[in-house]
């Protein structure tokens, strides 16, 4: 076989399987949900996004641990912004989500909260223990929180009951997140080789390339949930997504190996995006009372994640 062509092998059979695993992660997710009589919105911010985060998590690790410090902090950064330009936006543009929970509005502002608090962290070059400690520590609280609030405002009565039993419903789970692991590591793998060949940066690649390979179960699980009408899960999905990227990821890579960033320029532009996108989706989804993110602002949405590519590449 020829070697060039490997790559592209790689892309397509990591992105086979991450569709299947998506659709797994959601249907046992929502089985969960309906177990422990939890909104779906809850389910996910906190189980499906943090299961779709895993190749977030695990790349950002493993380049930290081999010090590649632009590749572990950009990946996190341009996952966030592909999560809400490119894959909440292509899900709007598929077909329109309704925001039928008002409460999201708190997880936004955790969102944005967490997105300020990542810039304040690294502007002076270095994100070390004390602030992966801090992370993680903002990420149990909101967890908690977001449990408890949901058992103690969710209509029982109104929650369907479960077709599953929660062991079967946790396996899916589990096969789902390793499904997702393995095909997200053969999609980065095949993305990065092609990029290489291209003859592009490593930052350009981590906010590019590997931000979009491992933000392809997001894609998945969101594009799913939406189809299936689980609005609710799919919006809760890249919220969640996003503040576990900042929280968990980078909380977790910090704790294990300190980050130092090489460019404080392109950290504070990049930063400015994750800001900039954020704001934009808030004001899509407003007012939240009967709120609705339509196509035309998914194309917006679109359009400024690709005016931000053109601009990354041309740096």
């Amino acid at each position: 076989m020829n070697i060039l062509f490997l790559p592209y092998l790689y892309l397509g059979a990591g992105l086979a399987v991450m569709i299947v695993s998506g659709n797994v992660l959601v249907t046992g997710s929502v089985q969960i949900a309906r177990h422990f009589r939890i909104s779906t919105l809850v389910v996910g911010l906190t189980v499906v996004a943090f299961g779709t985060s895993a190749p977030e998590l695990f790349t950002s690790v493993r380049a930290a641990v081999n010090n590649a410090h632009e590749i572990a902090l950009g990946n996190v950064i341009g996952s966030n912004i592909a999560n809400i330009g490119f894959i909440l936006a292509l899900v709007a543009l598929i077909t329109p989500i309704p925001i039928r929970n008002r409460a999201i509005g708190f997880d936004l502002i955790v969102m944005f909260f967490v997105t300020v608090l990542l810039f304040v962290f690294g502007y002076n070059g270095h994100i070390g223990l004390f602030e992966g400690i801090s992370l993680i520590a903002i990420l149990i609280a909101y967890t908690v929180w977001s449990v408890v609030k949901s058992r103690k405002t969710q209509d029982v009565e109104t929650i369907p009951a479960p077709a599953k039993n929660a062991f079967i419903a946790a396996a899916m789970i589990v096969m789902a997140v390793t499904g997702l692991y393995f095909s997200s590591g053969w999609f980065v793998e095949g993305a990065r080789a092609i990029a290489l060949q291209w003859g592009v940066s490593e930052r350009v690649i981590a906010v590019s390339i590997v931000a979009v390979g491992t933000s392809m179960p997001e894609l998945t699980a969101s594009i799913i949930a939406a189809f299936r009408k689980e609005a609710d899960l799919s919006v809760g999905n890249i919220i969640g997504s996003n503040i576990f990227n900042i929280t968990g990821v980078l909380g977790i890579t910090t704790i294990i190996r300190p980050l130092h960033i090489a460019s404080q320029p392109m950290f504070i532009t990049d930063m400015l995006w994750v800001a900039g996108i954020s704001i934009a989706l808030i004001l899509t989804m407003l007012p939240l009372s009967k709120g609705k993110i339509n196509r035309w602002e998914g194309g917006a949405l679109l359009t400024l994640f690709f005016a931000y590519l053109v601009i990354l590449y041309k740096l």
